[in-house]
């Protein structure tokens, strides 16, 4: 199932990225005009059947696959190695979720800005790894400041459901929501279940801790249930205890695949359309 061109460089959250670039490469992509790439994750628990690093390593590998679409359609792109500092207010209780004060996030978001400007850089797309409210209210907060105060041209690309709780004025130039809904379930699917588990099963296979997921049975959470979850820490702990909220054993490898491909193919689209716009 792995795809021996995306996962060439192993589990490395740096290949493809500046990273492993030299500064004379870097330049160029600055002078060619390249738009740049971020994904904001955490490191944060994910069950006791998926690895802290989940919410880096899944938009680290859409990034990836939106970077081929917008190769594709003529346009350079540079892969900024993912940011995993965040915040985790709904999960913070369980041993690992490491969460930042959102004024620390919110600065280092401006410095990175800023190193970009100095290199060259004009635009930069944040793609979030993260559901927690709080991390994309800080993330949509710092996009906005970051174009204010650095001159970049910053905008924050969000599903349309998580848009919902973002509660952002979509009249607002830097969020750009692309239309993506999961299937309807019958059930609350959205931490470490189904979805999340399948993504990191198609294309990191070896975090997974198979020998787990038949044990764990699924959540099957009401929206009051819900609701008390996303309070977060004592609250998500007494609700969650083995820290999911959903039905991992039901992950599939190839759903995984198709739904991280989707995003990645809806993300480049919301870009192309706003190089090609030409807007700021």
């Amino acid at each position: 199932m792995d795809d021996p061109e995306l996962t060439r460089g192993g589990y490395s959250i740096f290949d493809e990225t500046l990273a492993d670039l030299t500064y004379p490469e870097v330049e160029a992509l600055a002078r060619e005009g390249a738009v740049v790439l971020w994904g904001l994750g955490v490191i944060e628990e994910h069950g006791p059947h998926l690895p802290l690093g989940t919410d880096v390593y899944l938009p680290y590998a859409s990034l990836k696959l939106v970077r081929r679409h917008l190769d594709a359609q003529g346009i350079k792109a540079a892969i900024l190695p993912p940011f995993y500092w965040g915040i985790n207010n709904v999960t913070g209780s369980f041993a690992g979720s490491v969460t930042v004060r959102p004024s620390t996030m919110t600065n280092l978001m401006l410095d990175v800005f800023g190193s970009l400007r100095k290199d060259g850089f004009q635009t930069i797309f944040c793609v979030s790894g993260q559901g927690d409210a709080l991390h994309n209210r800080t993330m949509a907060e710092a996009i906005k400041q970051g174009r204010a105060e650095t001159g970049i041209r910053a905008y924050f690309v969000v599903p349309s459901y998580w848009a919902e709780r973002l509660a952002p004025d979509e009249k607002e130039d830097h969020i750009q929501i692309y239309p993506h809904r999961p299937p309807p379930q019958p059930f609350p699917d959205v931490h470490a279940g189904a979805a999340e588990t399948s993504m990191v099963w198609a294309f990191y296979p070896r975090l997974v801790r198979e020998t787990v997921l038949p044990s764990l049975q699924p959540t099957r959470f009401t929206a009051d249930e819900l609701a008390e979850w996303r309070r977060g820490w004592a609250n998500a702990r007494r609700v969650t205890p083995h820290g999911y909220l959903g039905d991992p054993a039901a992950a599939d490898r190839e759903r995984g695949r198709v739904i991280v491909e989707t995003q990645a193919r809806l993300i480049a689209e919301v870009i192309t359309a706003k190089v090609r716009g030409g807007t700021p």
